[in-house]
């Protein structure tokens, strides 16, 4: 074919369906938006809170267990709710990772909100928003620092058992295993330290702090001895008894104020209750942006714990 035979088109109209059929053969990728439910489910926001503090002011303990779940949750591949489905066929649950098991709460709290949203806007909101947004309405609940939450996220349809035991932090890491933890997330040294300023609103297991209590080296002795008294030195003796998280009882917060990198950072935070509060909307913000899931990708789970 010669090339006087090859059709020409330079008309405005033509380039722009050329520039049409090139764009809509692009993939997409869709943004998170606090926009995003204006529209399809305009109340969806005051019933996540409602539901919210209804929970916290039955048990003030619940408010660091969603912000907890949260983090859980967007720390194993993505803020995509999978730490809420249930075991299946096809599914093996977070909820049983050693991190999560007996540990992680709330559950119940988002089935329930879940529940109520779907009443009001049938297959609309993800479980993974409601997670998202419950955690920013918890802080709120009890006067924590508040923050505007992107939405759009979609519910994956797959687990990450397998990833949980290696993405999650745990209360014996290192301050270097934990800078670099967070860094794969994109999360910096002092979003880390911001993050762990929650653990101020919680409380610790015995089972997580009673090596600290009995054999640490770096504790308040008095402090150590208290801690005792509801934490007997046996495995498997009171491992569920609870203590508030404060004077760095578990390692991991302990680490974050000893002598390494991120003690300035602690010692900003608490000369400057302000710049702690700022920081830790700011990363939580960066927290719920790890890899969801959006546009076409996911689904929109009817029930939390199981998919559709």
């Amino acid at each position: 074919m010669g090339l006087t035979s090859w059709p020409s088109c330079i008309s405005p109209a033509c380039i722009f369906l050329a520039v049409f059929l090139i764009l809509s053969n692009m993939p997409c990728e869709a943004q998170l938006s606090p926009t995003f439910y204006d529209d399809t489910c305009p109340t969806a926001l005051t019933t996540i809170r409602t539901a919210v503090r209804t929970a916290v002011s039955r048990e003030r303990r619940m408010a660091a267990s969603l912000i907890r779940l949260h983090f859980h949750d967007c720390f194993v591949q993505g803020c995509d709710a999978s730490i809420l489905l249930d075991d299946s066929s096809s599914i093996q649950s977070e909820k049983n990772a050693p991190n999560n098991l007996n540990s992680v709460r709330g559950y119940e709290v988002i089935d329930n909100i879940k529940s109520k949203v779907e009443s009001i806007c049938p297959g609309v909101v993800s479980c993974a928003d409601i997670v998202a947004v419950a955690a920013r309405d918890a802080s709120v609940a009890v006067s924590g620092p508040t923050w505007t939450v992107k939405l759009g996220r979609r519910d994956s349809t797959t687990s990450g058992l397998s990833l949980a035991a290696t993405n999650l932090p745990s209360f014996r890491d290192s301050l270097d295993k934990l800078v670099s933890l967070f860094g794969s997330k994109g999360l910096s040294a002092r979003d880390m330290v911001a993050l762990s300023g929650s653990h101020t609103i919680g409380q610790a297991r015995c089972v997580t702090f009673r090596d600290r209590v009995y054999n640490g080296t770096d504790i308040d002795a008095g402090f150590a001895s208290t801690r005792r008294r509801r934490c007997p030195a046996d495995n498997g003796n009171g491992d569920a008894n609870l203590a508030p998280l404060e004077k760095g009882l578990l390692q991991s917060d302990q680490v974050l104020f000893s002598g390494g990198s991120t003690d300035t950072i602690v010692n900003e935070y608490s000369k400057s209750p302000k710049t702690f509060r700022s920081d830790f909307a700011s990363a939580m913000v960066k927290m719920g942006d790890i890899e969801p899931l959006t546009g076409s990708a996911g689904v929109i789970r009817k029930f939390c714990n199981v998919i559709n």
